[in-house]
Order: structure tokens, then sequence, then C-alpha cells
């Protein structure tokens, strides 16, 4: 099947799954939640959500590998895994807040070939395919080459991977850049808006692929820069995530390293 197609029913998937986890966000006073470690959930609507995405790709694409945040790995024989996050947002889907989304990315042989990022509380789709450019619901998207840190406002990753004074670092050289610093509880949607020129760049000391894989596609097929990385070592390991417009790109990079190197 052509990516393009593949993109097609991911899109297709995500929607579906975005649906399924609607359901339980409307409902949070039922929902069972438990703490993966400090500041990190998850709750029966990842898990859920999760194994509805498995089971609709594996009924398509039944020898592709699958890769998820949740569950264990699936081991297929054509070469080509899908990336899940069924909920990334967790810890802002559980206490109410509506900034979460469902994401999927293709990857063959250490290239991601397609991202998807649907956003059910605004019915937002963004999606991508290598060398096809990048959309939102429907709509190309093209970032902006001109713009500085100084015009808009950064997305900012924490987790508990990486330390504090690292984040506190990062955020004083950008506010001392007369930049605006943002984050907000999405990896995944950050980036995505990146990609649509709300943000003007992000970075995180540390990603997991789920997180972070569709997202790069997204900025790159929408002319921006993202950091050359094997989409196989981001599965196995995670790892760093700068990305921004052309205009602030290699100074976002200058400043995350001197953070990131302490």
């Amino acid at each position: 099947m052509p990516t393009s197609e593949r993109a097609e029913k991911a899109s297709e998937i995500a929607t579906a799954a975005g649906a399924l986890a609607l359901r339980y966000f409307r409902q949070l006073e039922s929902l069972t939640v438990e703490e993966k470690g400090h500041q990190d959930f998850v709750s029966q609507a990842d898990r859920d959500v999760e194994t509805f995405v498995r089971d609709e790709l594996s009924k398509i694409f039944p020898e592709d590998s699958i890769v998820g945040e949740e569950h264990a790995p699936t081991i297929g024989s054509s070469g080509f895994t899908w990336v899940i996050d069924p909920i990334d947002g967790t810890a802002n889907f559980v206490n109410g807040i509506p900034i979460w989304t469902v994401v999927l990315a293709g990857v063959r042989s250490g290239q991601t070939e397609l991202g998807v990022i649907y956003d059910p509380c605004y019915d937002e789709t963004y999606s991508a395919v290598a060398g096809q450019g990048a959309s939102l619901n429907g709509r190309k998207l093209q970032m902006a080459t001109d713009k500085r840190l100084s015009d808009g406002s950064i997305g900012v990753g924490y987790s508990n991977r990486t330390s504090p004074d690292v984040t506190c670092k990062l955020i004083r050289s950008l506010l001392d850049e007369g930049s605006v610093f943002q984050r907000n509880a999405s990896g995944a949607l950050s980036l995505a808006y990146v990609a649509a020129g709300r943000l003007l760049g992000y970075s995180e000391e540390h990603m997991n692929a789920w997180d972070c894989l569709a997202g790069q596609l997204l900025i790159s097929e929408a002319g921006g820069c993202v950091e050359e990385q094997n989409a196989d070592h981001m599965i196995a390991t995670g790892g760093r995530v700068i990305v921004g417009g052309k205009g602030v790109f290699k100074h976002l990079v200058r400043i995350s390293e001197a953070a990131f190197d302490g």
C-alpha cells in the first residue's frame, strides 16, 4: 500500500480513537488512574484507546510491527513499524484540561514515513507524508522563514527524565532573548503547533519516539528544521528534540545545548 494511503488509514483510525478517548474524557469521575512515576500518569482510557488502535492497525496491516506507550511491542514481518501514543498529555486528560492528542507515526528503515496527530477536543487533524508535505484539516502547512526568537513563543518540554535545573536554564535563556516560553504538557501537540506556526519552535532534552516522530515529520514537511535522527534509535532509547522555523532553529539549538550541557 502506498504511504499516502497508509496515512489516510492512520487518520481514520486516529479520528475513531479520538472519539473513544473523548467519551472517557467526558466521564472522568468514573475513570481509573494510576501513577507510573512522579507527574507521570496512565489511565484506563490510555490502555483501552491503545488497544483499539492496535486492533484496527492489525486488521488492515497484519504484517506490520506496532510499538506503543502502554503495551508490549508487536513484531511483524513487513519492515514497517507503527509507533503510537493513544493519549499524549495524560496529565491534562485526567485533570479535565482539553490539551491532549492521539499520535500515530509510521517508520521504515530508520526513517519516519508518515505522521498523524489528532486533537479530538478541537477536531484538528495534522498529517504528513515524507516528501509530500504536511497539512492541518486538509490545508497545506508552510512555516515562516523570517521569524526570530523574540517574535513569539517557544515550547519547552519537561518530564521526570530531565533535570529541573536544565529546564530553568533554558527558560531563562529564552527570556533573555526576548522570547516567551510555553509548556502545555503534550509534547506531540506542541510539535504540531510548531508545524502550524502557532509556536516558533520546541526544545526538550529527552522525548520518547511515540511523542515526537510524527511531529518532527510534520515540521520537516512544513518547511521547518529538525535535527537528523534515526527513528529506530529513537524508538529504542528516545532522545533530545529541538525543532523550529528556519529563522530560529540554529539559535534555539545553541541555547538548548548550553542548557543541556549544564
